[in-house]
């Protein structure tokens, strides 16, 4: 007999038969990122953010100024996220919103689109116009370079989830969490915030379970084409 268990998402090498009491049960091994493979991944990310700091070096300087030219308050922002294995970091952006954004989300929660546990706003009224230019273009996001090379993030992988989302989580998703977040992902190459929670969630998980360097190469390719694109940006 020949059967196709709904393990689809899976990597083939991490499913197989295990004998309990008598019966062939499947068995799928916990994804990690050890030894060879987190070493090639950690210098594919030290290369990959000091070139990408030393060519958009231009673009962090005017980016900077604009931010101080349009809306009082500092250049960069920080915000506790959720990283391997359940550690907080202090992730950074470019300052996009206006000062004190946070403390107004209760009073724009019903017009989300998300779906409670992930706040999603088009048309946000806390975002700057220099803020609605860089988010189009993903700009605010570049200093999550030195998150890299600090290690807390990788070039690519999972969406950095806040304290409170993962609170939320059900068990399955805390998988996510098995690898360090990304700048980008397989959830901003395919919708970025077009995309349901559910649908995020899945392409994280997907990430997660079929680990590849020539993924990540061709999801950076991806994310220049989706940036430019600008499908999803808000």
């Amino acid at each position: 007999m020949v059967m196709a268990p709904a393990l689809t998402d899976i990597a083939g090498p991490r499913i197989h038969t295990q004998p309990v009491a008598g019966l062939p049960l499947i068995h799928v091994s916990t994804p990690k990122l050890v030894g060879f493979q987190a070493g090639i991944k950690r210098a594919f990310d030290i290369i990959g953010a000091a070139l990408a700091m030393l060519l958009l070096s231009p673009v962090f300087l005017i980016t900077a100024l604009a931010i101080r030219a349009g809306s009082p308050g500092p250049v960069f922002y920080e915000q506790e996220r959720v990283g391997t294995l359940g550690n907080v970091f202090q992730m950074f952006k470019f300052r996009s919103m206006i000062v004190n954004a946070d403390k107004l989300i209760d009073e724009l929660k019903d017009d989300s689109t998300g779906n409670g546990i992930l706040f999603k706003m088009k048309d946000d009224p806390r975002v700057t116009r220099v803020g609605a230019f860089i988010r189009r273009y993903s700009i605010d996001e570049l200093p999550q370079l030195w998150n890299v090379l600090k290690g807390d993030m990788s070039m690519v992988g999972p969406r950095p989830p806040l304290k409170s989302e993962v609170d939320q989580y059900e068990q399955y998703v805390e998988r996510r969490l098995l690898v360090k977040p990304g700048i980008t992902g397989l959830w901003q190459v395919s919708g970025r915030s077009d995309l349901t929670w559910d649908e995020s969630v899945r392409l994280d998980l997907f990430y997660v379970e079929n680990w590849s360097l020539i993924q990540d190469l061709t999801i950076l390719i991806r994310t220049v084409k989706a940036v430019l694109g600008k499908s999803g940006a808000y």
